[in-house]
C-alpha cells in the first residue's frame, strides 16, 4: 500500500506552546533570581563577549545554577514537568493527526526552538513530535553539562525546514543536505507545511514557508498587535490566539489549511498522471 503524504506542522516553543519562556517555571526560581535579572544578566553577557545571544543563555544557565541547584541533564529534564501549556495543547496533536488522516495526509511534528532541548524533552507532549530540534549541551560521565551541542538562533531555524523538506532529519548530515534534489524526491513538500510562532525571532521560518507556497500562522496570548504586524509587513497568514482548544480558532484554521493542501495534492497527482500519459503517448511515436 502506498504511503500517504506527509503533512508537517512545525513549531516553535516559548510562547507558542507555553505562555512563558521555559526556564521562567522551574529553573529561574530554582536559583532564586526573577526573570527580569536573569534575561539582563544573559544580555550583559552577550554584549560584553560579543557572543551569540543563545550561547549566552546556556552559558549563564551553567553560571548561576552553581552552588544553587543540581544542573544536570536529568534535573534539566525534570523542569520540563513545571513547563505551563496553552489550554488545549495537549490533545491538539491526536485531533491534528486525525483530521489528517481523513484527508489523506500523515501529520507530523516538529519543535524548532531557541529553547532548550532538554527541559522540553521533560514535558508532557515530548513524545508527539518525531523530532526536537533546539538548543542542547554536551554531557559528561555524570551527566552535567561541559559544552553546548547545539545553540538554535532564529536564522540557523531555517536549517531545520530544509531538513524536513527533504528528509535529512540527522543533525549531522550536512553534505546530503546541501546537496541538490529534484523537488519530486523531497519527502514534505513545502505546500505541506505549516510554520506556528509568536515572534519576531520566528520571522526567516515564516517567510521561508510562506514563499515556498506553505503557510504561516502568528500566535499571541495577550496583545494581537505584534501577531498583526506580522501580516501587515507579509511574514505570516494568520495571526490567531494560542488557544488549542478543540474547536477553536486555531484549530479550524489549521484544519482549512490542511483541507487546501489535500485539493492542491490532488492536482499535483492529476497533473503527474496527464504528463506521464503524454510522455509515453511521445515515447511510442
Amino acid at each position: 500500500m502506498e504511503k500517504a503524504p506527509v503533512f508537517a506542522l512545525m513549531y516553535d516553543f516559548d510562547r507558542t506552546l507555553s505562555p512563558k519562556d521555559m526556564q521562567e517555571y522551574g529553573f529561574i526560581p530554582g536559583i532564586k533570581m526573577e526573570p527580569a535579572d536573569f534575561w539582563e544578566k544573559c544580555n550583559l553577557t552577550m554584549e560584553e563577549n560579543n557572543m551569540d545571544q543563545i550561547l549566552a543563555y546556556m552559558l549563564v544557565m551553567c553560571q548561576q545554577a552553581k552552588g544553587k541547584m543540581l544542573f544536570t541533564r536529568d534535573t534539566l529534564m525534570a523542569l520540563g514537568s513545571d513547563v505551563v501549556l496553552f489550554d488545549g495543547v495537549k490533545s491538539w496533536f491526536r485531533r491534528i493527526n486525525a483530521y489528517a488522516e481523513k484527508r489523506g495526509f500523515q501529520a507530523e511534528h516538529y519543535i524548532i526552538s531557541s529553547g532548550l532541548k532538554e527541559i522540553i524533552e521533560g514535558t508532557p507532549i515530548s513524545g508527539e513530535f518525531k523530532k526536537i530540534y533546539a538548543a542542547e549541551f554536551c554531557y559528561d560521565s555524570n551527566g552535567e553539562p561541559y559544552w553546548p551541542a547545539m545553540a538554535v538562533n532564529y536564522t540557523s531555524k531555517t536549517q531545520f525546514l530544509f531538513r524536513i523538506n527533504k528528509g535529512i532529519l540527522d543533525v549531522t548530515e550536512n553534505n546530503p543536505l546541501n546537496e541538490s534534489m529534484p523537488e519530486a524526491e523531497r519527502r514534505v513538500p513545502f505546500r505541506n507545511m505549516i510554520y506556528l510562532g509568536d515572534g519576531l525571532t520566528d520571522v526567516p521560518c515564516m517567510k521561508l514557508v510562506r514563499s515556498n507556497g506553505g503557510h504561516s500562522i502568528a500566535v499571541y496570548s495577550g496583545d494581537r498587535g505584534s501577531a498583526a504586524n506580522l501580516i501587515l509587513d507579509g511574514r505570516a497568514d494568520f495571526a490567531l490566539k494560542a488557544d488549542y482548544t478543540k474547536g477553536k480558532e486555531l484549530e479550524t484554521t489549521v484544519f482549512s489549511i490542511i483541507d487546501h493542501a489535500a485539493a492542491k495534492q490532488r492536482l499535483v497527482s492529476l497533473h503527474n498522471e496527464s504528463f506521464e500519459y503524454a510522455q509515453n503517448e511521445k515515447n511510442q511515436k
